[in-house]
């Protein structure tokens, strides 16, 4: 029995390895596909700050609260101070989460650029230019007897983030076909670079801003909305599906499988699943800021929170616990305290989760059953779902908490941690034993 298992295992990691790796790592190594992720990657700052903002504006308090001691009067107090300066608390959230698109398109642009070697700042700006003309659209609105001219947040918001990729992909692809084809104004080359570099943008500049812009009234007068309605129209059958539990319990299984091969699987599947869960965490901050029921589970980190967070740490608590092999009890203690701040490495590498058939049951089980409890708990409203990003570094119940200011998530986080060490228990165990028969050999030679 034990040769046919080794047969069969060896044979799936022989089949994974020849049709599904390679084309994994294509995807993941394709230019376009990894400026959005990357590009995307480095908004988690902005959209922590916008986070705070909006709880510090709003806070989490019953109105009706009274303070009847020392912890509800301050309560109280900080309520009853965000209301009277909700307008300023606001500003930091309307000029990060609020106009995320604009972030979006400075990152997922600056990636690009970086990827064909060429000029980042004056290629940005002119992305970010057409992004505007066609996004940003200043319309007039009263302001009690007069009129002010402003720019609504509408299509800067989550809303207009996939146009915002679009535009910054089709921005510089242009820009550098441009260059490429030496259709530039080229200075002496005793100008300095720094000097010469947006005068060769200007033509490709040109040439967007008409291009977008004359599309963008085409679109308009033939549908009736413009390049940003018609962009996001086009994603939302996929914004839909990749929200639902299939998929998501579906991207589980695929992240899991390529950490079983010692290929970072949240890079692997980040390149699809980082713009969706950016909008989702994006669309869920705008409907606690505008008090509305928050529409997304898929959102922020919330799948690595309730999910591989959870189960490595079961699986570190077993070995420290249960195992008795020296090698597992030694990396137990290496890896413990990472783990408690969601740096699983030292468990992946030295225990080793790659290429172990326990720990890749241990994980597919754990982290979809988590995660499938998680949604429909989120579903029915029992739990909050996230609208708060945090550094990845914070303690998974603390961040479940802080990410969805519900304090029921640091029960249903500990909660999943009993139910993944019972389910590990058996399949960890199983592997120590193994590794023990292995140093007792080595041990009698």
């Amino acid at each position: 029995m034990e040769t046919t298992n080794k047969g069969f295992m060896a044979k799936f990691q022989e089949l994974l390895e020849k049709y599904v790796v390679p084309v994994a790592t294509k995807i993941s190594q394709q230019k376009h596909l990894a400026s959005v992720r990357d590009g995307l990657t480095v908004l988690v700052p902005v959209t922590i700050i916008g986070g705070f903002a909006i709880l510090l504006a709003q806070p989490p308090i019953n109105a009706t609260m009274q303070p009847t001691n020392f912890f509800f009067s301050f309560l109280c107090m900080w309520r009853d101070w965000a209301a009277a300066n909700a307008g300023t608390l606001l500003t930091p959230y309307y000029l990060t989460i609020g106009a995320i698109s604009i972030y979006v398109v400075l990152g997922v642009s600056y990636q690009l650029c970086k990827t064909y070697k060429m000029d980042a700042i004056s290629n940005v700006i002119s992305a970010l230019l057409v992004f505007l003309c066609i996004s940003g659209v200043p319309q007039a609105f009263a302001s009690g007897e007069t009129s002010v001219t402003a720019i609504p947040l509408t299509n800067l918001g989550a809303s207009g983030m996939f146009t915002a990729i679009v535009i910054a992909l089709a921005v510089i692809e242009i820009n550098h076909l441009f260059i490429k084809k030496n259709l530039v104004i080229k200075l002496p080359s005793s100008v300095p670079p720094n000097v010469a570099a947006p005068f060769n943008v200007l033509i490709p500049g040109i040439f967007n801003l008409i291009f977008f812009m004359v599309l963008n009234i085409l679109c308009t007068s033939a549908f009736g909305t413009g390049i940003p309605g018609l962009i996001y129209a086009a994603f939302q059958p996929l914004i839909s599906a990749t929200g639902s539990l299939p998929s998501i319990l579906l991207i589980n299984v695929l992240m899991t499988t390529f950490w079983f091969f010692g290929i970072h699987g949240g890079n692997m599947v980040g390149i699809v699943t980082t713009p969706l869960t950016t909008l989702g965490l994006t669309l869920n901050a705008e409907a606690y800021a505008a008090g509305k029921e928050l529409p997304s589970i898929f959102a922020g980190a919330v799948n690595s929170v309730y999910g591989g967070w959870i189960s490595y740490f079961a699986v570190v608590i077993v070995v420290i616990v249960f195992c008795k092999s020296s090698q597992a009890k030694s990396i137990g203690k290496i890896a413990s305290v990472p783990a408690f701040f969601n740096i699983n490495e030292p468990l992946i590498f030295g225990l080793p989760t790659v290429l172990n058939p326990f720990t890749l049951i241990t994980f597919l089980i754990c982290n979809n059953l988590n995660f499938a409890i998680v949604y429909f708990l989120m579903d029915s409203g029992f739990l909050g779902k996230f609208f708060v990003t945090l550094p990845f570094t914070v303690p998974g119940p603390l961040q479940a908490w802080l990410a969805s200011m519900d304090p029921k998530s640091i029960l249903v986080w500990l909660a999943l941690l009993i139910l993944d060490i019972i389910i590990a228990l058996p399949f960890i165990k199983a592997y120590d034993k193994q590794l023990l028969a292995n140093e007792e050999v080595k041990s009698a030679d």
